[in-house]
């Protein structure tokens, strides 16, 4: 049975409803809320998706979302460039970003090492970290990726990939549970385990 009464809005809310975390009631909720607007309020929504989906772009620095070739970050004259600290996705960025207690730029990963989802090595932003990290410009690589089996794999991956080249490797301060995601951590325990990060070395079995 069709409960709505209009094909238009069913399309809209088969639309919404692909969104993550949007079951079919919420998106009727956000088409009945739109129907009812005026026009301009759902035209300045669908432009401004149209218009981010076709002109975004990727950070030839560190990967992360961008507007132009290089993203706010990395073009900061503020910002210090001899510390890269090592995220999974932009969402690890921006809470780490949220905290305000790390100065130094990115390198979006795009992932972490997966094997039962088929994701290597090869699939993630590694080998242009292993660039920027000999640039000679770089001094210290933290690694801030989720503390689960995967998160851990990928920073040992990168650790044995890092380790001969002379920089300092660090790893955010276990403040985070085992298996939390960094986007999920409050920014005060975030915060705090980023100002005390320490050797990569030291979370490694003896």
């Amino acid at each position: 049975m069709n409960i709505y009464s209009s094909k238009l809005v069913e399309n809209a809310v088969n639309e919404f409803s692909r969104l993550p975390g949007i079951g079919k009631k919420t998106a009727l909720r956000l088409v009945l809320y739109l129907i009812k607007k005026d026009p301009p309020v759902a035209d300045a929504l669908g432009n401004a998706i149209i218009k981010m989906r076709s002109e975004i772009q990727f950070c030839t620095e560190c990967h992360t979302i961008s507007d132009g070739k290089l993203c706010v970050i990395c073009s900061d004259e503020k910002r210090i460039k001899s510390i890269i600290c090592v995220v999974e996705d932009i969402r690890d960025m921006m809470a780490i970003e949220n905290t305000g207690q790390y100065n130094g730029v990115y390198h979006v990963l795009g992932g972490i090492i997966s094997p039962m989802d088929g994701i290597g090595p090869n699939d993630l932003n590694i080998e242009s970290l292993i660039s920027r990290a000999g640039s000679g410009i770089i001094h210290e690589v933290v690694m801030a990726l989720p503390t689960t089996i995967e998160g851990d794999t990928t920073n040992f991956y990168i650790y044995k990939k890092l380790k001969n080249s002379g920089l300092e490797i660090t790893t955010i301060a276990r403040g985070i549970a085992i298996g939390d995601e960094l986007e999920y951590t409050d920014e005060i325990t975030l915060g705090r385990s980023i100002l005390n990060r320490l050797p990569y070395e030291n979370t490694l079995s003896k």
